[in-house]
C-alpha cells in the first residue's frame, strides 16, 4: 500500500468540473438590463416634454427681455439726444415774456409828452421779467460794490487811488457778473481801490 499518496491529487478531478461548470455558464447581463433601469428611461421620456417645454419658455422670455432692453437703450438714446436739444426751452419761454415787454417799449408814441416815464416804467419791468426768469434758473447777480475783491469773482478792471474806501476794494462795478448754481457764468467788471500815496512817500521828479 503507497503511504506517500496526497490527499488534495484525489479532489483534483472535482475542481476541474466545477470549472469547466462555470465556464459553461452565459455571461451576466448588462446592467442596462438591471431591474429598475427600464422603469428610470421611461420616467425620464415621460419629463422629457415638460423639460422641452421649460426650455421653450426660458427662450421666449429671454427673446422678450432682450428686445425690452434695445427698446429701453432706443427711448434713452432719443431721450438724451431731447435733452441736450431743447435744454434751454424753459428758459426760452422765460425770455419771450422779456421780449414782448421790448417790443411793446418800442411802439410808445414818441409825441407823447410823457414818454419817457413810460419808457423807464417799461425798462424797469422789463427788468423785473428777466431777474425773475434767471432766477428761476438758479442765475444769480454778482454786485460787489463796496466788497472786498474776490479774484474768482472778479476781473479788475483798473485800480484807482482812494481814502474813501479800504485798499483792495470794489470800489465801481462797470458790469455785474453772474453765477449759474453757484458756477461763475460772468465775472462781474470792477475798478479796485488802493491806498492812497502821501505827498511825502511820492518819488521825488528827476
Amino acid at each position: 500500500m503507497n503511504h506517500n499518496k496526497k490527499p488534495h491529487q484525489a479532489e483534483a478531478p472535482d475542481m476541474e468540473k466545477a470549472s469547466a461548470s462555470e465556464q459553461a455558464q452565459p455571461a451576466a447581463e448588462p446592467a442596462k438590463n438591471a431591474p429598475g433601469a427600464e422603469s428610470r428611461l421611461q420616467e425620464l421620456e415621460r419629463q422629457l416634454p415638460a423639460a422641452q417645454a421649460a426650455s421653450a419658455e426660458n427662450m421666449d422670455k429671454f427673446l422678450r427681455a432682450k428686445a425690452e432692453t434695445e427698446n429701453i437703450r432706443r427711448r434713452a438714446e432719443i431721450d438724451v439726444a431731447n435733452a441736450h436739444k431743447y435744454a434751454i426751452e424753459r428758459f426760452a419761454a422765460e425770455m419771450l415774456a422779456v421780449r414782448d415787454s421790448l417790443e411793446l417799449a418800442k411802439a410808445v408814441d414818441l409825441k407823447d409828452s410823457r414818454v419817457m416815464e413810460k419808457v423807464l416804467e417799461g425798462l424797469d419791468l422789463t427788468l423785473k421779467l428777466m431777474d425773475a426768469g434767471l432766477q428761476k434758473f438758479a442765475v444769480t447777480v454778482i454786485d460787489p460794490q463796496g466788497q472786498k475783491f474776490d479774484p474768482e469773482k472778479h476781473q479788475a478792471m483798473s485800480t484807482v487811488e482812494t481814502d474813501q474806501m479800504p485798499p483792495n476794494h470794489v470800489l465801481k462795478v462797470m458790469q455785474k457778473g453772474y453765477l449759474l448754481n453757484n458756477r461763475l457764468l460772468r465775472p462781474a467788471m470792477v475798478i479796485v481801490s488802493k491806498a492812497k500815496v502821501q505827498d511825502g512817500d511820492k518819488p521825488a521828479a528827476s
